[in-house]
């Protein structure tokens, strides 16, 4: 246990005290508030003429088509302050309002015959390829309540025109999902880089190590099995301080930096419960374990750092399955192959945790999950310790996977 104790100090020194590990944090933090102030930082250098966040609509109705009506439109939250005028205006007079800034946009009634239509006049189309459906919509409600108006209908017959409908949404399926979409995405997305990145350290650490030949003295003063739990251990608390800095970091850049009503809305942890936190908290532990065991195991195979990425592939390229089965299978909760995913070993860290917070996981499908990934670490680690064992002094060039099988069959290792 002391020499446990022992490497594990030792690694969690080496990683804080690593300028890449110092760095990427800081980044990683920085992006994290740079992107929760993007709606800030987009109202900072907008235009000051626009600064109700309204796009600036001038309609030039001089046939008087919509009798000073379409006024209305700015009180439907659409996103424009309407202006109307009688004033015979043409297209040269819009486009020199455009370009002094006195409008941003501009619709054009223009009768044709019997028919009328609307030009809609933007001052670039690379953005706006036709008029916006809901400003279509808008209009031609305004036009038609208009009309309406002059039939002298009874209130009744008003009401018989324009009913109000509830709306609700059910399913067929017996399984109800609850839960927030968008926390559950985040959640995955936490969890990927804690079990990736986190796990992905241990394999650069031993082969960093080995090159420098520390490993040498750690291996003459305690065993290889408690170098392999040690330095995982190790990483995976510094990586788990570090993805808590993260989440603190992002809460609260939120809560400053975002209205209530948008943070509600995406953030809605109505459904966390200590269920859900202890098992999240459990498949995280597990789930690093699992890919850390398989990046110490090929970190144990490669004598130079530059091998390291091509040794590390096709774990990496498990945890990405693994990843994306999870994302995927997310989007259709109530399935079969959601229910695969959530008990699949490479992918039940990302998936299971979501089938809890949605409400559809049993007592037994958690149960079962668990019991195969234990056994799943369990079998890594056996194979993983041993090839460590009789590789780890190995600074040539990167083993095979045939060199692998024969030292895990060799008895006598």
């Amino acid at each position: 246990m002391k020499d446990l104790k022992t490497v594990m100090a030792f690694t969690i020194k080496d990683m804080i005290k690593r300028k890449s590990f110092v760095v990427s944090t800081i980044i990683i933090i920085l992006i994290i508030i740079i992107g929760l102030n993007i709606p800030n930082i987009i109202k900072l250098f907008s235009d000051d003429s626009s600064s109700s966040g309204n796009t600036r609509l001038l309609v030039v109705d001089s046939t008087n088509l919509f009798e000073n009506k379409l006024n209305e439109l700015t009180n439907m939250n659409l996103g424009y302050e309407v202006n109307s005028t009688e004033q015979n205006l043409g297209y040269d007079d819009i486009k020199a309002k455009i370009e002094n800034d006195e409008i941003d946009e501009a619709i054009l009634v223009e009768k044709n015959n019997k028919n009328y239509k609307l030009r809609y006049i933007v001052k670039d189309m690379t953005m706006v390829n036709s008029m916006p459906k809901e400003l279509i919509n808008a209009i031609n409600t305004v036009y038609t309540n208009l009309q309406i108006s002059k039939l002298d209908l009874t209130d009744e017959q008003m009401q018989s025109l324009t009913p109000k409908f509830e709306y609700s949404i059910e399913q067929t399926e017996e399984q109800k999902v609850n839960g927030n979409i968008f926390a559950m995405l985040m959640l995955s997305i936490v969890l990927f880089y804690a079990i990736y990145f986190c796990a992905y350290q241990v394999s650069s650490s031993i082969t960093t190590e080995k090159t420098s030949k520390i490993m040498e003295t750690l291996v003459t003063s305690t065993s290889p099995r408690t170098i392999v739990l040690g330095k995982t251990i190790g990483i995976g608390i510094v990586g788990l301080l570090q993805v808590c800095l993260f989440v603190i970091v992002a809460l609260v850049s939120a809560k400053v930096c975002l209205e209530p009503e948008i943070l509600d809305s995406l953030l809605d942890m109505s459904m966390m419960t200590p269920y859900l936190a202890i098992i999240t908290i459990v498949y995280f532990v597990l789930g690093y374990s699992t890919y850390a065991l398989l990046y110490a195991l090929t970190g144990s195979t490669v004598g130079k750092p530059e091998d390291i990425q091509s040794a590390n592939t096709p774990v990496a390229i498990l945890a990405v399955i693994g990843f994306y089965l999870s994302y995927f299978t997310m989007m259709n909760p109530t399935s079969d192959l959601n229910l695969f995913a959530s008990i699949f070993p490479i992918s039940s860290p990302f998936c299971m945790p979501f089938r809890v917070m949605m409400g559809i996981a049993n007592g037994g499908e958690v149960a079962l999950s668990l019991a195969i990934l234990i056994v799943t670490i369990l079998i890594i680690a056996k194979v993983a310790i041993k090839i460590y064992s009789n590789a780890i002094l190995n600074y040539g060039t990167k083993m095979s996977l045939k060199d692998m099988i024969k030292i895990y069959k060799d008895k006598n290792n």
